[in-house]
């Protein structure tokens, strides 16, 4: 999914032969609602001062977002609706 750019149309057939370059109208909206809540965090905070703050903040949110889709094995056996809460107990008790 990138835009139509030809010389980014010509490079992928040149790479990938196999692969299909989408480029219709509203086929990132996927990609783009899954930061949605990254930058939603990251508004009020008016961007990352340093790279260890961008790392750490990037990190947790991409850890939170695994928890509550069932990637990690934490939590896996309650509803998603628990997931995080859940999670975190565990993760209390390990350390």
């Amino acid at each position: 999914m990138t835009d139509r750019a030809a010389a980014l149309a010509n490079v992928i057939e040149e790479l990938i032969p196999v692969a299909f370059h989408n480029t219709g109208q509203y086929e990132n909206n996927r990609c783009e609602c899954d930061h949605g809540r990254l930058k939603a965090r990251l508004r009020p905070m008016r961007g990352l001062k340093t790279d260890r703050t961008a790392t750490v903040v990037i990190r947790g949110h991409a850890f939170i977002q695994n928890l509550r889709r069932g990637h990690c094995e934490l939590g896996v056996e309650v509803p998603p609706m628990f997931r995080l809460a859940t999670a975190f107990g565990e993760l209390q008790l390990a350390t």
